[in-house]
């Protein structure tokens, strides 16, 4: 599923090609890509014709646009979910499932393998800015708005285990399997650590090592594994170069080289190095 950077990087995307562009008759190729929006696909494509894009934002792992109308187009990519800007007259993608013409004569084109990700169009909820469905999602480690010192408080209240934090959204969003297993590994600590068990000291160096790389993916444009994450020109992300723990069962440890492993956790997979992120109650 694409993270905060892979969002991140679809939002940078759109801000460049799709803003100030009147939508033209939009097409609802599939259902279920809307499904979140209530009243229907008829009323989806409504909504949105003849309207302006004037911001491109996002929020963890969920992008918008706002629309001169003061609505927002609101995107989650769900696992496989694409969203790229073609020229008008390019053959549609096997999966492509809704379009916007836009009136420089390109199309805004939703692809989604899976159909888990959606589009709809929302109301603003407690701020102007942010669509409603959004207002319950915590904010980010990269928003300018996001409180350090809150975040350590919140983590060290929870009992749980420290990534199944990493990945609540109602304490902090944007982050998942791939970033969490790597910002563990930097702080050198295993997945199933208790939250509660953690100093001030440790958790402010775990939110250090998330935001160092989410930056460090952003920066070469996120992480694509089976293809299905691409930028807005279908553009992959480089960052699986630079994996030091995700994907890598049974290679060395870059650090100690001990054998990285793969253990199961909420119906995904987590990994860790044995060597130099022991789990709770080792010794050594």
């Amino acid at each position: 599923m694409p993270e905060l950077p892979e969002v991140e990087v679809v939002r940078r995307g759109l801000a460049e090609h799709a803003l100030g562009r009147t939508v033209g008759a939009v097409e609802v190729l599939h259902p279920r890509s809307v499904r979140r929006h209530v009243p229907g696909a008829a009323d989806f494509a409504a909504r949105l014709s003849g309207r302006v894009p004037t911001a491109a934002h996002r929020r963890g792992k969920y992008l918008w646009l706002l629309l001169d109308s003061g609505e927002m187009l609101l995107t989650h990519l769900g696992m496989s979910g694409q969203m790229l800007v073609q020229p008008t007259g390019k053959p549609d993608e096997r999966h492509l499932r809704v379009r916007l013409p836009l009136s420089d004569g390109t199309e805004l084109r939703f692809v989604d393998q899976r159909t888990f990700g959606h589009l709809m169009v929302d109301v603003p909820g407690a701020r102007e800015d942010v669509p409603s469905a959004v207002d319950h999602i915590a904010l980010d480690p990269l928003d300018p708005d996001f409180v350090p010192e809150a975040f350590v408080r919140a983590l060290r209240a929870r009992r749980t285990e420290v990534k199944r934090a990493l990945l609540d959204q109602s304490l902090v969003s944007g982050v998942g399997n791939i970033y969490a297993d790597e910002a563990l590994w930097r702080s050198r600590l295993h997945w199933a650590r208790p939250t509660h068990g953690l100093s001030d000291e440790q958790a402010m160096e775990l939110l250090g090592h998330v935001r160092e790389v989410m930056a460090e993916a952003l920066e070469v444009g996120g992480t694509t594994f089976d293809g299905l994450y691409v930028d807005v020109n279908g553009e992959s992300g480089y960052f699986e170069r630079g994996l030091n723990a995700y994907g890598r069962r049974d290679r060395p440890c870059g650090r100690c080289g001990v054998l990285i492993v793969r253990e199961a956790f909420m119906n995904r997979s987590s990994y860790s190095c044995p060597g130099c992120q022991k789990p709770p109650g080792a010794r050594g």
